[in-house]
């Protein structure tokens, strides 16, 4: 993953620095500056063969399996529409946490960032940027899951799209904050560590995939605190009964909030 690093180093002129004109010398408008530097991230991301694994086909394969197993069997009308929310809130965490860190902690290691916050794009159009690309990429995410999961026989709450895609965008932003924070202030090798682990445990025990009916009596006391938990249990409550869980918004918005806070007070650029 660390390729990705390199790569924004050798490409940067074809993203971010596109936007001076090249006919003059004044910069972009903002807008436009982060437009670029958001898809530039966004097809870096796609581009990345380790990133799509764990975006796309983890998810796929995690649908896919509890589909076709009984765990989830009582829990909904059928395995498929209790499976779906859950790896959706998979995907937004994949792509935003896990991914979006290692991406900037390398970036931070070579340099990129440094480099890329002393041109027009400044250090607030970058984290815009990267923002962007998150959302860009999750919505395709939610694209091709929804396809597979309705090939599957998924019948969501018509009612639960809205707040389910709010919820939905809400998390991605929570796990974004804390994937900047673990990836601006410890060392690359770490932030690969810590969020490849994270994912694992969260996807396993937060109560993302699997309802924290079904997990040990030890971590049900705690997994409606974790962003994981609040983002599955939401996601079940909007498309498995079309309404919005209000108590796991409010824990996101905390853990957005705090992360958010968290980030911007101890990012190190260098």
């Amino acid at each position: 993953m660390n390729g990705t690093a390199g790569a924004a180093a050798d490409s940067t002129s074809g993203s971010s620095l596109a936007g001076v004109s090249a006919g003059r010398q004044q910069p972009a408008p903002l807008l436009r500056r982060v437009l670029l530097q958001g898809r530039y991230e966004a097809l870096t991301m796609l581009r990345n063969g380790e990133q799509l694994i764990l975006a796309v086909v983890l998810p796929l394969l995690a649908l896919v399996g509890l589909t076709v197993t009984p765990f989830l069997d009582g829990l909904g009308s059928s395995r498929v529409n209790v499976a779906v929310p859950g790896i959706l809130a998979l995907c937004a965490m994949s792509t935003a946490f896990t991914g979006q860190g290692i991406a900037t902690g390398f970036d931070r290691r070579y340099g990129v960032l440094r480099f890329l916050s002393t041109t027009p794009l400044g250090r607030g159009g970058l984290i815009a940027g990267k923002v962007l690309s998150v959302m860009a990429v999750l919505c395709l995410q939610v694209a091709v899951v929804s396809a597979v999961a309705a090939a599957l026989g998924w019948r969501p709450e018509a009612a639960g799209w809205l707040p389910g895609l709010v919820l939905l965008f809400l998390g991605a932003a929570a796990f974004t904050s804390l994937g900047l924070l673990v990836a601006g202030t410890v060392r690359p090798e770490a932030t690969l560590a810590i969020t490849n682990l994270l994912w694992i445990l969260l996807g396993a025990l937060g109560g993302i995939v699997i309802p924290a009916d079904r997990l040990p009596a030890a971590a049900q006391s705690v997994v409606h605190f974790l962003p994981s938990g609040a983002l599955g249990e939401s996601l079940r409550t909007a498309f498995l009964g079309g309404a919005l869980n209000g108590g796991a918004a409010v824990i996101l918005v905390l853990w957005t909030a705090i992360a958010g806070a968290a980030a911007i007070r101890w990012f190190k650029w260098n």
